[in-house]
């Protein structure tokens, strides 16, 4: 895995105003607030043709959030990756904190879908931590700006309620899981929100140290992890 993490920027170069005129439907054809202003006539855009603007913006703003941070990002940096005009984002986003929360919501339940997706429900605890922590290697190694942007950026300052709602699901899932185990006597009796920090924590160490060292997380790697952790939760 090559994907490089940044650390979030302070600031905002610039700093865009909240508009109302918001739409998750297909944009009007080009007209006064199309990608054509601000280029001069006669000369050929340097942007790419976009089909899919509003999977083209979100696409944009998740890469450009793992690599500056949402502060570090203004809106028209947006736009000029996404290949659209800045006004087009208003179109489809309210504000930039409304982007960024679109985009939080559709890569947190992208990576749930991915570990939950057929779970061996009835299994014992020790297949299903491995489980999980195999498929979350998966997603890293799949869609490594997701796992970055959800795991090693700070949100709360900009999560909206139907955010951390996702959030809460996601943590009372796991919550479920190990309050269960825990009932079984096959994980430590310890409080779950200290269970989580440890698996987190070491996965997330893993993900940081390979991105920063370029390791090569092969299986073997992975597997080696997910034992060493292990150990650390059961009982």
């Amino acid at each position: 895995m090559t994907t490089t993490a940044k650390t979030p920027g302070k600031a905002d170069s610039a700093r865009s105003g909240q508009r109302s005129d918001v739409t998750a439907k297909a944009e009007p054809a080009r007209g006064a607030r199309g990608e054509s202003r601000g280029e001069p006539a006669g000369r050929p855009s340097h942007r790419a043709i976009v089909t899919d603007k509003r999977e083209a913006i979100m696409s944009a703003a998740l890469e450009l959030f793992v690599e500056r941070g949402f502060w570090g990002t203004a809106v028209p940096e947006i736009a000029d990756k996404a290949g659209v005009g800045a006004g087009t984002i208003y179109r489809y986003f309210e504000s930039k904190e409304a982007l960024v929360n679109a985009v939080y919501r559709t890569q947190k339940m992208k990576m749930v879908g991915a570990l939950l997706t057929d779970f061996p429900a009835t299994a014992p605890a020790r297949e299903q931590f491995r489980t999980i922590w195999m498929r979350m290697a998966k997603f890293v190694d799949e869609d490594p700006n997701g796992f970055l942007f959800c795991e090693l950026h700070h949100h709360a300052p900009y999560l909206d309620a139907d955010s951390l709602a996702v959030e809460q699901r996601s943590t009372d899932l796991v919550v479920r899981f190990l309050e269960h185990a825990q009932a079984r006597g096959e994980i430590r009796k310890a409080p779950p929100f200290l269970l989580i920090g440890l698996v987190m924590g070491a996965f997330i160490g893993v993900v940081r140290w390979a991105t920063e060292t370029k390791l090569a997380l092969t299986p073997d790697v992975w597997a080696l992890a997910e034992q060493c952790t292990w150990e650390s939760v059961r009982s």
